[in-house]
């Protein structure tokens, strides 16, 4: 199931869901307008499909302590499989490590890292550059969260 084949009914449920994960079938099904069992049987289709990707909540990262958030750009002169796989390896053993990507420019990779404070960032630095061999690290923290994780537009 692509973008091209998902209806409005199934664009309808996807947005309250990416709106309020929490909501019961029966409200689900209510704010689509759909019954229970059409609503029921489109998120097992769309789940079956892999457009829904299991339930999530949101924490408020302040409410916790975990107010830093930095932008780690990384550069390499290594592209072998073994070595990426290391690098994978590493990166999804550090928790704080919330978003990694590879990316196309003058970087390789960039990773979102949600910590306490800098002390905290670090320690999850330290971890990194010491776990696989890296050409640089370039950290950017961020001053203010504007907007963080909004839904797609579907």
């Amino acid at each position: 199931m692509g973008g091209e084949k998902l209806d409005q009914k199934d664009r309808d449920i996807l947005n309250a869901l990416q709106a309020d994960g929490s909501l019961s079938q029966r409200e689900l099904a209510d704010q689509v307008g759909l019954s229970q069992n059409a609503c029921w049987r489109r998120l097992q289709s769309l789940t079956a499909a892999g457009v829904i990707n299991g339930s999530t909540i949101k924490v408020s990262r302040d409410k916790i302590g975990m107010e830093l958030v930095v932008f780690v750009l990384i550069r390499t002169r290594h592209h072998s499989a073994d070595w990426l796989k290391e690098l994978r390896r590493a990166v999804l053993n550090i928790p704080e490590v919330v978003d990694f990507f590879r990316i196309s420019g003058d970087y390789d990779y960039m990773a979102k890292v949600i910590t306490a404070d800098m002390n905290s960032y670090d320690r999850v630095y330290q971890r990194l550059i010491s776990s696989v061999e890296l050409d640089s690290v370039t950290s950017y923290f961020s001053m203010e969260t504007i907007a963080e994780q909004r839904p797609l537009k579907l």
